[in-house]
């Protein structure tokens, strides 16, 4: 059974393969999102790297791609529940991949700063209110077409969260992500938008 899990995980496509897919199909953004995988707790030390403080439930974090229509493309390597989506990022070296393929990125504001690039941005995300200097009604506006496109993003997570194997994890972040890139082998098999 794991040997089956681990031939249908090394079938998931890597970041750099993934965005050169997506480039050559004619796409000219993709939609990067985080999200938590609710695991069980374990006993012990050992898992309180995986709480959450942000959901208050012990989970992994995973980034995903999905392009304009919303079919996953790339899923990240399991990060503890803690970590920061914006962290996570940097990690895998996403702001590095996507000029060399060509294309951008539209995310939530989880990864505002993410570009630290003021001349050419390569993620989009909404604008945050600070204190004391609400939004003007133009940056508003902007924030409701950058959450009107990642809306599809929600569907491919949507997808991937459909399988019921994920609702019982419980183990290390390697095997968790071996466990989570073959649905995503399968979902990309079975969806298309």
């Amino acid at each position: 059974m794991l040997e089956v899990i681990g031939l249908l995980a090394a079938q998931a496509p890597r970041l750099d393969r993934a965005l050169k897919k997506i480039a050559k199909a004619g796409g000219a953004i993709v939609l990067l999102d985080g999200t938590l995988v609710r695991t069980r707790r374990r006993t012990g030390d050992q898992d309180r790297p995986n709480y959450s403080g942000k959901h208050k439930a012990h989970g992994l974090l995973f980034l995903a791609l999905t392009d304009e229509r919303g079919n996953l493309m790339w899923i990240s390597a399991a990060a503890p529940g803690r970590s920061s989506e914006i962290t996570t990022a940097r990690r895998s070296k996403i702001t590095a991949q996507l000029p060399k393929a060509g294309l951008g990125a539209i995310a939530d504001l989880g990864f505002v700063g993410l570009d630290d690039d003021p001349d050419g941005p390569v993620i989009s995300t909404g604008r945050k209110a600070a204190r004391g200097k609400p939004l003007t009604p133009a940056q508003k506006e902007a924030n409701r077409l950058v959450s009107r496109e990642r809306a599809t993003n929600e569907h491919g997570f949507a997808d991937l969260k459909a399988w019921r194997v994920l609702t019982k994890v419980r183990m290390r972040a390697a095997y968790a992500t071996t466990l989570l890139r073959a649905p995503l082998v399968l979902t990309q098999l079975q969806t298309t938008r």
